[in-house]
């Protein structure tokens, strides 16, 4: 079949699940907390129970008016009922990859694990607080990282009074881990 003929859409990859996350290293599991899978699960159980259905009522509605070529509702709800499966989609793979850890049983435990919300002080004197997460679960602006960036990975397995070295492209910087924390049981 010749290129003239060959759709756009067919070429791309149907199985799209929208932005696409870090990948893992090779051979790691997809580790989340109690509460990342739980919000995850959550918004599985909102997409398939209130919003699609909404959206496929909306589009039925449209469809029987007649000519879907100029209807609006139509032609949007069509496509927000695409991109709501694709959520669906995305969720639900990640759902099943995941394992979950609950960072509440290394309470106590003065070393830096998954789960840990880390106090450390920079070489210039900046003092950072991070909580160490799963990919699906990184705010930046609440100061959750992924355990696989590099700040996280340069902070693993150490302790209150370790300092740790970060490769930067500005050059190697030390971290000097202040307290490590862990939520409380129950």
């Amino acid at each position: 079949m010749s290129k003239a003929f060959v759709s756009e859409r067919d070429s791309e990859d149907d199985d799209d699940d929208g932005p696409r996350l870090p990948p893992l290293p090779q051979g790691a599991r997809n580790y989340i907390t109690p509460a990342g899978y739980a919000r995850l699960r959550d918004e599985l159980r909102t997409l398939l129970d209130v919003e699609r259905p909404k959206v496929v009522e909306t589009v039925s509605w449209a469809a029987s008016n007649g000519d879907r070529s100029e209807n609006g509702d139509y032609i949007y709800g069509k496509k927000r009922l695409r991109e709501i499966d694709r959520r669906i989609r995305f969720l639900g793979k990640r759902l099943d990859a995941a394992e979950v850890v609950d960072p509440s049983l290394q309470h106590g435990n003065g070393r830096v694990y998954f789960g840990a919300t880390v106090v450390y002080a920079q070489d210039d004197g900046v003092e950072r607080e991070v909580t160490i997460v799963g990919i699906d679960e990184v705010d930046t602006a609440q100061g959750r990282i992924s355990w696989i960036s590099p700040v996280a990975r340069a902070l693993l397995k150490s302790s209150v009074g370790d300092v740790v070295t970060l490769p930067t492209p500005s050059g190697v910087l030390s971290l000097e881990v202040l307290e490590v924390s862990y939520p409380p049981p129950g």
